[in-house]
This record gives C-alpha cells, sequence and structure tokens, in this order.
C-alpha cells in the first residue's frame, strides 16, 4: 500500500501499526512503509497492550478460579496474542549456544524449527518462572505484568541497536537497526510506564534487572555468535521480563 499524505504527517501511527504486525499475529492491515527500525520505539507501547489484555484476562479469571489457575490463563492469552514468537527465540538460542561448538553450528541450529533437549527446559523453566511469578502478583499487583512487558520490549530495542547482526539475513537484520531516538523514547516511555504501573521503586529495580538481563544477554550473543539475531532478541524479551516480574514479587507481594 503507498504511502499516503496522511502516513508522512503522522508517522507515528503507522509506526504503531507496524509494531503490531511485527510483535504479535494479529492480522492487522496498513502499516507499509519504511520506517522498520524506526518503529522501535513503539515496542514497549505494543507489549503493554498485550499485557492488559493478559490482566483482563487474569483477573476475569481470579474473579471464580484460583491464583495459579487464572496466571496460566493470563501467561496462554499472551502466547495466542504474540504467537509464542520470544518464547521460539528463546528456545532456539538455548539450543544453539549450547548444542552447537563453533559460530557456524549454533547459527545453523538457530534456523533449524525443532526444539531439542536445552530448548525444551528453557522454555520449561521460563514458563514455570513466569506462571509462579504471575500467580504472585495477579492478586495483588496485577499491572506488574504491564510494567515487566514495557521494560522487556525497549531493552530488545535497545539490544537490537547495539548489537551487530550475526548475519545478514533474517529477521533482524530485514528490520535494521533502530535510530538513537527511537531506544531513547522506548526506554523513556518503558521506565516511566513502569513506575505508574507498579510503583516508583519496584518499577526502578524491575528496570535495572531488566536491564542488567539484556547486557547479559547482549554479551552471551556476541561471544557464542557475534551478535545479533531475531531469536536473540526473543530470548532477551522473555529472560529481561521474568526478571522484571521476579523484581516486583519482591517488592509488592
Amino acid at each position: 500500500m503507498p504511502e499516503t499524505d496522511t502516513d508522512a504527517r503522522h508517522p507515528e501511527g503507522r509506526d504503531l501499526i507496524r509494531a503490531a504486525q511485527l510483535l504479535t499475529r494479529l492480522p492487522i492491515p496498513g502499516g507499509d512503509g519504511d520506517r522498520g527500525a524506526a518503529a522501535a520505539w513503539a515496542w514497549p507501547v505494543i507489549g503493554a497492550a498485550i499485557a492488559v489484555f493478559q490482566v483482563a484476562v487474569g483477573l476475569a479469571a481470579l474473579s471464580i478460579l484460583p491464583a495459579p489457575i487464572a496466571a496460566g490463563l493470563a501467561l496462554a492469552a499472551g502466547i495466542i496474542v504474540t504467537g509464542a514468537l520470544h518464547e521460539d527465540g528463546l528456545a532456539d538460542c538455548a539450543d544453539g549456544f549450547w548444542g552447537g561448538q563453533t559460530r557456524e553450528r549454533r547459527l545453523d541450529i538457530l534456523k533449524d524449527s525443532r526444539i531439542g533437549s536445552y530448548g525444551m527446559l528453557a522454555m520449561i523453566l521460563a514458563m514455570g518462572l513466569r506462571w509462579a511469578a504471575l500467580a504472585v502478583l495477579l492478586p495483588v499487583a496485577p499491572m506488574a505484568l504491564v510494567a515487566a512487558a514495557l521494560l522487556s520490549r525497549a531493552g530488545m530495542a535497545s539490544l537490537m541497536a547495539k548489537l551487530p547482526f550475526a548475519r545478514e539475513t533474517g529477521l533482524a537484520a530485514h528490520v535494521g537497526h533502530p535510530p538513537t531516538w527511537a531506544i531513547v523514547l522506548a526506554i523513556g516511555i518503558s521506565v516511566l510506564g513502569a513506575g505508574l504501573a507498579a510503583g516508583l521503586l519496584a518499577g526502578l529495580v524491575a528496570a535495572f534487572l531488566a536491564g542488567a538481563t539484556c547486557v547479559a544477554v547482549a554479551a552471551l550473543a556476541r561471544a557464542k555468535i557475534g551478535g545479533q539475531t531475531g531469536d536473540v532478541l526473543g530470548a532477551a524479551q522473555v529472560l529481561s521480563e521474568i526478571s522484571a516480574l521476579i523484581a516486583c514479587a519482591a517488592i509488592l507481594a
């Protein structure tokens, strides 16, 4: 679809559409253009919208079901919306980083759609930690999930801006490196939103731990494959979200 005059005057609307198309599996039309990387500022906004939907599902379930079951349904709602995009990246990274002995072999494994033992264990542990944290937070501080969603998407965008591409093909290389202004805006939105959603102390601690997690993922990816791929970004999102949820659970529960 060609870019219209309205799109040119209001690129932020198209950025939100492009971010939703990238981070969800919802059939969203429009958003065509060349601002794929520049739309990274909107990733936390889309993450927050997904989390609000999860919170709504979780609270509705909590009114008639125990907290662990409600938390499980909230998790399922998020997976349905995103198509397990980030979880798949975590599983692929676990298989590739620890299943391959050379950089080339690790990259080959990352492209393989099959999940091995490392990937399966990473998925089980990640979902278990999320489930446990949500079961604790949902009755007392459900909006902490929104804080974690904001921070993890901003961290993912920051990692994408700073790390070189491990290969010249794939999702990350296709989208490109986000500009500095988009990363600054994404971080500002996420930190401010996390403070509003979870409270100042919990929001700041969650932001620190989520950021530290992304730094650790970036260092590991650079050491293992020389840079980033879409799978690395997905792994960073899941792991930084877990870190933020654990921080919120420790402070708010």
